[in-house]
């Protein structure tokens, strides 16, 4: 059975991107090497509500790629695969190359 979760309110589903472990010609690469901690956003919640009860719409779209902190989230399993649901204010940046 296929699940499709869709946040609420301002939090967005990221599922992290694992750097490769190693190298195109077979060299290991160590684990703490200098990579991002980014994901790709897969699914995004309406926005929350301010005071005067106007969506304040998410800054980020499902696709996107995202510097994630290093520290929270909330871990969701959906199936085989692992992702995290952050709120909008906790991501701190969308990547371009």
């Amino acid at each position: 059975m296929a699940k499709r979760l869709i946040p609420t309110l301002n939090r967005v589903l990221v599922e992290k991107i694992l750097p490769p472990s190693k190298t195109v010609s077979g060299i290991l690469l160590p684990e703490k090497s200098s990579q991002l901690n980014s994901g790709r956003v897969i699914a995004v919640g309406p926005g929350a509500r301010d005071r005067a009860g106007n969506l304040i719409p998410v800054s980020v779209k499902e696709g996107d790629n995202v510097l994630l902190p290093e520290f929270g989230g909330t871990q969701v399993k959906l199936g085989e695969k692992e992702f995290l649901l952050y709120r909008d204010e906790d991501i701190m940046a969308t990547l371009h190359e």
